[in-house]
């Protein structure tokens, strides 16, 4: 695969987590959550990438997030539960996307705001269509994703080089 072919990124916020009496990182899923996580995998599905690889915290809420999500998926990604995404900071997380293998085009990233939302606005350059402004209207709901695509290597993400193609929150 040649680097100058473009990768798309998409950025997923964890469904909508319960507050049990436990710690931050065991908060499971609300029941909406698991409706939500579910219907986000559909739309994922919808958008026809075919993910090579997905990048996941390993709180609780984001793995059952993904969990129920990728059953919707056509095909499995690779998936690497990654602990240094959970309170990772929008810089932080680039520097975990910037370790990707060259050979991977499209990647699936599941994690927290504010980071998630955060690096979405971060690394967009441009927007298609209303996507920018229904993202900052809505800002980073629950379950909401976006998709961005960038030309170059994994180790050339950096702020504004992407394009957000898309945008989807559950009540979109």
């Amino acid at each position: 695969m040649s680097s100058a072919e473009p990768r798309r990124i998409v950025l997923f916020r964890h469904a909508k987590a319960d507050w049990p009496q436990v710690s931050d990182h065991e908060r499971p899923l609300a029941d909406r959550g698991r409706m939500d996580a579910a219907v986000a995998g559909r739309k994922l599905a919808d958008t026809g990438i075919p993910f090579d690889l997905a990048l996941c915290s390993t709180a609780t809420r984001t793995r059952e997030t993904w969990k129920l999500a990728v059953q919707e998926l056509p095909q499995r990604p690779k998936t690497v539960y990654e602990e240094r995404l959970y309170e990772a900071s929008p810089g932080e997380l680039i520097a975990v996307v910037n370790e990707t293998a060259g050979d991977v085009r499209n990647v699936l990233l599941i994690g927290h705001n504010p980071s998630i939302q955060g690096l979405a606005e971060i690394l967009t350059g441009a927007a298609e269509g209303d996507a920018r402004e229904r993202m900052t209207r809505r800002g980073f709901p629950a379950a909401a994703f976006a998709v961005l695509s960038f030309d170059g290597s994994w180790k050339s993400l950096e702020p504004g080089v992407a394009t957000l193609l898309d945008y989807w929150a559950p009540s979109e």
